[in-house]
């Protein structure tokens, strides 16, 4: 998938030594649930994972060539949820945007799905600029409470529809 300066594509076992460059980053292990460490055994867990959740789940590498990537980005067909992350070598340029931006037109266009939610810290601004950035907007939903990695923290609702 090809649009505004990035190529979205699959996983692959060649991307296992960048999956580990990328993920195993303190600000990705404070907000995702990816294993920290996340070293290559991380990464082929991961990406088992990813294979394992056929059609409930899409990941993409997202790269601005087709070659090697610079983060992530996933839709959950079940729940209509989005998530992203980038690689701290290549925040501040735009690439989460972007990227988001092509995965959204694709589920709204080609998946089907009117609505996509993205769930954020109230903290999170990088994330929250990446919501704004790319038409989603701040629901009045209660924040949802989660427990995970030892810590408990808030999520606010952002929403995107057709």
């Amino acid at each position: 998938m090809t649009g505004y300066d990035v190529v979205l594509r699959p996983w692959t076992e060649d991307d296992l030594a960048t999956m580990a460059e990328l993920f195993d980053d303190p600000g990705i292990a404070y907000r995702t649930p990816l294993a920290s460490p996340f070293d290559l055994t991380a990464a082929r867990e991961y990406l088992e994972m990813i294979r394992r959740s056929g059609e409930q789940r899409v990941h993409f590498a997202v790269t601005t060539d087709g070659g090697q990537a610079r983060g992530e980005v996933l839709v959950n067909l079940a729940a209509s949820s989005m998530g992203w992350a980038v690689g701290a070598a290549h925040r501040g340029q735009g690439l989460a945007a972007r990227a988001v931006r092509l995965l959204v037109e694709h589920a709204h266009e080609t998946l089907a799905m009117p609505r996509l939610y993205a769930q954020i810290e109230p903290d999170n601004h990088a994330s929250m600029a990446v919501a704004k950035a790319t038409g989603f907007q701040l629901t009045d939903e209660a924040p949802q409470q989660v427990a995970d990695k030892g810590r408990s923290y808030e999520l606010l609702t952002w929403l995107h529809t057709v």
